[in-house]
């Protein structure tokens, strides 16, 4: 779903709780992030905890979330 951010950039965080509306931040639950339509340098590309990204109009975030078992 399409939503608005108004920052120059986005962390591993904010596109987790974007995605999901909470971040859980514990050892059962994982998240996967990509992202496409970038800017030039990385047009396309994933994001780990601690990451940031410069965001552009109408990029696209691939957000998953796992509870290991």
């Amino acid at each position: 779903r399409e939503k608005k951010w108004m920052d120059k950039t986005i962390n591993f965080q904010q596109v987790v709780m974007l995605a999901f509306g909470t971040f859980e931040n514990n050892q059962t639950t994982a998240y996967t992030i990509t992202y496409k339509r970038g800017e030039d340098k990385r047009p396309e590309g994933s994001m780990v905890v601690g990451d940031s990204v410069h965001v552009k109009d109408k990029m696209i975030f691939n957000v998953s979330k796992t509870n290991k078992s």
